[in-house]
């Protein structure tokens, strides 16, 4: 199996760096992170095991051009995807968001990425549960559980680290086998 490829969206380099941290974590296991704006599809397809991540924006949107970013990321990136077979690929997902200035958007870009991998027949691991946050709705929910991992860097920060290991322990036996 390749090595796990991490490619992340941004818009204020926060979740640059959590990808960053994530990398650093899984050591040789991963590769370094990529913009995914500056990823090819070619790239993206050749990873057998991925780590998706990004932030929300604004009223639940994925970063790209018309959230007024100056560089393309996922809102260009995933419609790429239309003709892509992701069978066989497993696929994580964190997401930043904040639940108190956005509650009724919270980590909603976990859900939209969610939605694109799995309906290209990528297998999505690493549901992480809602308890311990104060939010109001998200795409990204499942029941009792987000569709991966949601970081609250503005009003959790003591907690990202905790939870990306906790996340990283449970994700770690299903990206690399």
């Amino acid at each position: 199996m390749a090595r796990i490829g991490i490619f992340f969206g941004t818009d204020t380099g926060r979740t640059r760096l959590l990808a960053k941290q994530i990398a650093k974590k899984l050591g040789d296991a991963a590769a370094a992170p990529a913009n995914i704006g500056r990823t090819t599809l070619a790239e993206f397809l050749a990873c057998d095991a991925l780590i998706l991540g990004s932030p929300t924006l604004g009223e639940g949107e994925l970063p790209g051009l018309s959230t007024g970013l100056s560089q393309p990321s996922w809102e260009e990136f995933l419609p790429q995807l239309a003709g892509a077979d992701l069978a066989g690929k497993v696929v994580a997902i964190f997401g930043l968001g904040d639940q108190k200035k956005y509650p009724d958007e919270f980590v909603d870009a976990i859900g939209l990425i969610h939605d694109a991998v799995a309906a290209r027949g990528a297998r999505v691991v690493g549901r992480w549960p809602i308890a311990g946050y104060e939010f109001a709705a998200s795409q990204a929910v499942d029941g009792e559980h987000f569709l991966g991992l949601a970081i609250d860097q503005i009003n959790q920060p003591a907690l990202t680290e905790e939870r990306v290991d906790a996340w990283l322990a449970q994700i770690r036996p299903e990206l690399m086998p």
